[in-house]
């Protein structure tokens, strides 16, 4: 059995698409996966399968649609793609919950005029494979880059700061 992460977007968000953390490694063990753990409430698990990401995406969003009613987009990677992908993060903030890697559902390139067009003077941002990080030392909350992403790289994305990042490594 190998070791995956799966990344869900928009889970616990705001008060929509409610999961309580029980019930997703519940979905995840019916599924016949072990070792199963989550991390905070936003939709971050990490477990043992065997398969392919893409097989194993698919399964745990069926799942979630008939036993919990959501359906949201889901990311799985290989643990070893997800620790190489954080461990080359091209940025070394004060911060790390400043630096946000958005995890592309699909092949992406930075629209670079947008990104000169709503960039706050201190932001960088940098793709690496598909991921895009972005570091915003201003605030995530403030950055109009953030909220425009998906616009920005032209792929649906799930973000998480470096800090839940590593300890996602740190949880494979």
């Amino acid at each position: 059995m190998a070791r995956f992460v799966a990344l869900l977007r928009g889970i616990n968000v705001g008060g929509a698409n409610a999961l309580p953390m029980e019930q997703f490694r519940a979905l995840a063990e019916g599924l016949g996966w072990v070792d199963v753990e989550t991390y905070i409430q936003s939709g971050n698990l990490v477990f043992s399968a065997e398969g392919e990401p893409g097989d194993l995406a698919t399964a745990l969003g069926t799942a979630m649609a008939e036993k919990a009613g959501l359906v949201v987009p889901i990311l799985v990677l290989p643990g070893w793609a997800f620790e190489m992908a954080v461990g080359e993060c091209p940025f070394t903030p004060d911060d790390p919950a400043k630096v946000h890697g958005f995890f592309l559902f699909a092949e992406g390139e930075i629209d670079r005029d947008l990104f000169g067009d709503l960039k706050a003077p201190d932001e960088e941002l940098a793709l690496q494979g598909r991921v895009a990080w972005l570091h915003a030392p201003s605030g995530i909350g403030r950055s109009k880059v953030a909220e425009r992403m998906q616009r920005i790289v032209g792929a649906g994305t799930t973000a998480r700061n470096l800090n839940t990042l590593r300890k996602l490594v740190k949880m494979l």
